[in-house]
């Protein structure tokens, strides 16, 4: 017999931009943390083009791929083929070894492969046999997104391996359970397993699926043209294949005194994270990351420090990578430090990080598109132009390219430097929608 092994776990490091000095009296203390993953057991090409490990490793995955079924998807029928195309090459896309299940979602949630509760495990066979299921894929019935994700998270529930993750595809609103129904069920499966969710055409609420993506620590999406689903999918499922190590934490260690204010992920999307600290021990909190592979992110910590006098220095924390271990411990992958020190030069103590203030204008970036699009859709001209005109400046300095584009769809430019706009008089609603999906990623500062 094969003597399997597990994938390595990438190389984590931890290192912290700051400007640590502060005025006598200064308490605000911000650091940029650049977190990088390398090194991890990820794979070549099997013949066909789908990721493989290494021979002599098992893949330690398993996802569930969930397809809109409603009634809407057969207007126009393209939306269907194109949700049962892509499925399939997603599923072409699958490790050996993986386990995985599709699922039709409407108003109730059915497992249209393998079936019986269970997943199948990816082989030649069953990628074969799961394609021939899709055609059970056909349109009828309503929405209740959360029976979908409850299926899921059962299903996900039923493997023994470290990266669980789920695709979602819907093309409409959620209007078959109550918004309370579709929390409880987000709350139920946050933790468990991470999500992508895509949006296809243009009748689906964009609140609701980047709510779905930012509570289970995926992306959102829009595919207004079904037939760019199955390049879509594929990428996704690529991402997906490409993780190693899961429930990952940022944990944050503040000294007696000291409060943290706030914590988000900045780059390469932004993603409030304050609130969803667990506690960790004395002084100490947890915020969640999800699923790892070789990749960097970038977060903004922010803490209050206790005032000092000038010469005085502190730690004002201690910012550490952790994974949970089978018997309850934990496991520091890496870790940096943030402080704070007072001085009397003023150049030290008003000069700015460019790091901190990069993302602290990409922070802003994505705050004030939403606020402009909200405006614009209760038809409030003067504070869109308003915020639309802040979000191209912002946008046009820190450059952010893709984002200027998106808001060139929906606005006319007369200087962007200075953020002077005109709300152009008509919109496609699909690049209205792309803007508002797309509002929060953001461009890493070059260092």
């Amino acid at each position: 017999m094969a003597n399997f092994s597990k994938p390595s776990v990438p190389r984590f490091s931890v290192e912290v931009y700051q400007n640590e000095y502060l005025p006598e009296g200064g308490r605000e203390v911000n650091a940029i943390v650049t977190v990088t993953a390398t090194g991890g057991g990820t794979v070549g090409q099997v013949a066909g083009g789908s990721p493989s490990y290494r021979p002599g490793q098992v893949p330690d995955a398993a996802v569930v791929i969930m397809v809109d079924c409603s009634g809407s998807m057969d207007y126009p029928a393209t939306k269907m083929r194109g949700a049962r195309d892509a499925t399939a090459a997603a599923i072409d896309t699958l490790r050996d070894g993986v386990r995985f299940a599709v699922v039709a979602g409407t108003h109730v949630a059915k497992e249209v492969y393998p079936g019986g509760q269970g997943l199948a495990v990816a082989s030649a066979t069953t990628r074969g046999q799961a394609k021939e299921a899709l055609r059970q894929l056909t349109s009828g019935g309503g929405t209740a997104i959360g029976t979908w994700l409850r299926l899921a998270d059962h299903l996900l529930d039923s493997a023994d391996v470290a990266i669980r993750h789920g695709i979602l595809l819907t093309d409409g609103r959620n209007e078959h359970e109550t918004p309370e129904a579709l929390r409880s069920a987000l709350d139920a499966c946050a933790g468990r397993f991470t999500c992508d969710a895509r949006g296809v055409g243009t009748d689906w609420e964009v609140k609701e699926v980047t709510a779905i993506a930012s509570a289970l620590l995926g992306t959102a999406d829009i595919v207004a043209d079904p037939s760019g689903l199955a390049a879509d999918f594929t990428g996704m499922m690529e991402a997906a294949m490409g993780k190693e190590i899961a429930d990952v934490g940022l944990r944050l260690w503040t000294p007696m005194g000291a409060e943290v204010k706030f914590v988000k992920q900045v780059a390469p999307k932004v993603e409030e994270l304050t609130g969803r600290r667990t506690e960790a021990g004395p002084r100490a909190g947890d915020y969640p990351t999800g699923s790892w592979g070789d990749e960097s992110r970038d977060y903004h910590v922010c803490v209050e420090v206790p005032a000092a006098s000038i010469g005085q220095e502190m730690l004002a924390a201690r910012v550490s990578l952790v994974i949970g271990e089978p018997d309850g411990t934990t496991r520091t992958l890496s870790q940096d430090l943030v402080r704070a020190v007072w001085t009397d030069d003023m150049a030290a103590s008003t000069s700015i990080n460019p790091q901190v203030a990069h993302y602290t204008g990409q922070a802003e970036l994505a705050r004030v598109i939403q606020q402009g699009l909200d405006a614009r859709k209760s038809g409030d001209v003067d504070g869109a132009t308003a915020k639309l005109g802040r979000a191209v400046q912002l946008a046009s300095a820190s450059g952010n390219a893709d984002t200027a584009k998106l808001l060139a769809k929906v606005v006319d430019v007369v200087d962007a430097a200075a953020g002077t706009v005109r709300l152009k008089a008509k919109v496609e609603v699909a690049d209205e929608m792309t803007l508002e999906t797309r509002s929060t990623k953001t461009v890493r500062v070059k260092k």
